[in-house]
């Protein structure tokens, strides 16, 4: 028998209503012309790996796993990529030849974002500072590590949890207090937040940013707000700025490309449309 449904895919999480991803790929099916569609899996933790069964079945082509879910879209792949090999965690989801792959692009969508937000970023690339030691400060500190960095700092408000980060890593990977983290920044080429601070809702991200010189670029993961008091603040000092959104948009690129067949761009269009949305979800929160 032919299959003759359209290619369907979509984000499993728990909860899933935040997700941007829908938005991002139904543009992509738009704009490209593809007659497929993109869901939200609200998949309770214990279930994922029933939900996880189905990939390949019903047109269902593959998903995107956002938390609680990546570490057990992980344990669910018969054959994971390098990248997520050494994240130990999945963002993406496909069945090839009957087995389940799983990929994570964080990686790709880090340093696609800072390519395109600041060229040349890693050309000197000897120190990096990290805040924060979670899942997106391992795929951050990866990036960092695979672009040459010779030196990967990673500072956490629990000191543990970023030496367990470090070990993971080795090599140029290291740690130091969270109280010394001003003794790190004059030397810094870029620094990186990787953690929840400065997200709406959370605790603010409060450091003195005068030690860093003036070659440093400043990253922020979080996207909600659109512009975190780290982003105005390093703004404020001249310095470059990347801000979070770009990565959501850019990690969202390989796992279109490789479930529909076509390579999507993130166009000014598309960003305006999220920006729009997550301002709408920011007041709303307010």
């Amino acid at each position: 028998m032919i299959e003759t449904s359209a290619p369907r895919a979509g984000v499993a999480g728990w909860p899933v209503d935040h997700s941007r991803s829908p938005t991002i790929h139904r543009y992509w099916l738009k704009e490209l012309g593809i007659a497929g569609s993109y869901e939200k899996f609200a998949v309770r933790p214990g279930e994922f790996r029933q939900f996880a069964s189905k990939i390949g079945e019903d047109g269902l082509v593959g998903a995107n796993v956002t938390a609680p879910h990546k570490e057990a879209a992980f344990s669910a792949c018969d054959q994971r990529t390098p990248v997520a090999e050494a994240l130990g965690a999945v963002n993406t989801l496909w069945r090839q030849d009957g087995r389940l792959w799983g990929d994570n692009t964080d990686v790709a969508g880090f340093l696609a974002n800072l390519d395109e937000a600041s060229p040349g970023w890693a050309e000197r690339g000897k120190l990096a500072v990290v805040i924060g030691a979670g899942g997106a400060a391992r795929g951050i500190v990866y990036a960092l590590v695979s672009r040459g960095f010779k030196r990967v700092v990673v500072v956490n408000r629990t000191q543990a949890r970023a030496e367990a980060l470090a070990a993971h890593f080795g090599g140029p990977t290291t740690t130091a207090p969270w109280a010394d983290l001003a003794t790190e920044l004059p030397e810094a080429d870029l620094l990186v937040n990787a953690s929840s601070l400065g997200m709406v809702g959370q605790s603010p991200l409060a450091i003195d940013l005068s030690g860093l010189p003036e070659r440093a670029v400043v990253a922020d993961a979080v996207y909600v707000p659109l512009r975190t008091p780290l982003i105005d603040a390093a703004s404020a000092r001249g310095l470059r700025t990347v801000e979070g959104l770009g990565m959501l948009l850019h990690q969202a690129a390989p796992a279109f490309a490789r479930w529909f067949g076509k390579q999507p761009v993130v166009t000014p269009t598309l960003r305006a449309l999220v920006e729009a949305e997550v301002a709408a979800a920011c007041e709303a929160a307010q």
